[in-house]
């Protein structure tokens, strides 16, 4: 009996290790049939930003997106220096130009939030010298761009060294656009003077201050200001696209306020994950930031919604907080689905790049029924 029960067992154990491959295979087969769903759609991402790549003329593109604050896709595309045949990686270090704006915003947030200025004080109490016309604009005129102020000062120098201060005082002399409040018209200068108050408030360089109360506690590492002299590992090469090839771009010296910093989609990243929570910025002050700016002249809805440093709009009923950038050879583009808590990174060494059509295309992949590449409406 003995002999012949260990037998059946004998002949048993092929059958129960079949069944347990068996087991094993129908789940590797149903965690294949998940999985499949996010590899296609990833494919299909690779294949539509390569394609719009060759249409726009990109050397090289890098891609974050970022759900809840953890980044779903990441991944670079082409070359970050063409000249050295380097391929752009998710590390490399690329201009942002006014993406930079929510940065100097922040700065003048964190100052409201220690109690060291209003929103509303004028901005002649930190600004020397400047004139009557410019009495009654207030910091948050200049963060919402309804200042009046012109938007370009007319002594930047883009190949000139100088401080903030002594560009924005050759805009002291010129007359206001429109009243303080009554319209709105983007304003580099603004954010000139508001770096330059952050600098007045802190007692230290703005750079400096970002630097200790934003980027090092978020270990945005590869986040510092332009610079043509300093070595700055990974960083991209900026191009144009010219009689039918590729050609360096200019370089400027001058370091602008208004579109300050070199950042990485990880980095940005980062950023994007602190703002869901109040680690860098007080619940009420984001709120704050992407709240627009009430339309300026009734009737008008010409005039873009803007918060502080973010653009904010709706793209088929889902709320959008963005900002593009633009350097010579360099574009950029953040997208922030507010209520989809999605975000989109695209940064690119192109002088001809449409970045923010990018990013919403691929917000089209993400989002149910979004249209692809749909474009804003202002929000209410």
């Amino acid at each position: 009996m003995v002999v012949i029960k260990w037998a059946r067992i004998e002949r048993a154990r092929p059958m129960i290790a079949s069944r347990a491959r068996i087991q094993r295979l129908s789940l590797l087969a149903v965690a294949m049939l998940i999985a499949l769903p996010a590899a296609a759609r990833a494919d299909q991402i690779d294949d539509y930003v390569r394609a719009e790549m060759a249409k726009q003329h990109i050397p090289g593109l890098s891609l974050a997106v970022v759900k809840d604050g953890s980044i779903v896709k990441s991944q670079a595309y082409g070359l970050a220096n063409v000249e050295l045949n380097v391929p752009a990686q998710p590390e490399t270090v690329f201009k942002i130009g006014s993406v930079s704006k929510q940065f100097i915003a922040t700065g003048i947030m964190l100052l409201a939030q220690d109690g060291k200025l209003s929103l509303d004080d004028k901005i002649s109490k930190y600004l020397d010298g400047t004139t009557d016309g410019w009495k009654d604009i207030t910091i948050k005129h200049l963060l919402t761009h309804t200042s009046g102020i012109v938007r370009e000062a007319p002594g930047f120098d883009p190949l000139k060294i100088q401080s903030d201060a002594d560009v924005i005082r050759t805009a002291y002399s010129l007359p206001l656009d429109f009243k303080p409040g009554e319209k709105w018209e983007y304003c580099n200068v603004g954010y000139f003077a508001l770096a330059e108050i952050i600098h007045k408030v802190a007692g230290q360089p703005w750079p400096e201050f970002l630097s200790e109360r934003v980027f090092g506690p978020l270990g945005m590492n590869s986040t510092r200001t332009t610079t043509v002299s300093d070595l700055v590992p990974n960083r991209a090469g900026g191009y144009v696209w010219n009689d039918g090839k590729f050609k360096n771009a200019g370089d400027w010296v001058a370091l602008r306020p208004s579109g300050a910093f070199l950042s990485t989609t990880l980095d940005l990243a980062k950023w994007d994950a602190a703002l869901y929570s109040n680690r860098i910025l007080a619940q009420a002050s984001r709120e704050q930031m992407w709240s627009p700016l009430a339309n300026t002249k009734p009737g008008d809805d010409s005039a873009p919604h803007y918060g502080f440093g973010w653009f904010v709009a709706q793209i088929q009923g889902h709320k959008d907080a963005y900002h593009g950038g633009s350097l010579p050879g360099f574009r950029a583009e953040i997208d922030r689905f507010l209520d989809d808590r999605l975000t989109i990174i695209v940064l690119t060494n192109g002088d001809n790049a449409r970045p923010e059509s990018i990013a919403r295309g691929i917000s089209g992949f993400y989002i149910s029924g979004l249209a692809r590449g749909a474009k804003p409406q202002s929000a209410n």
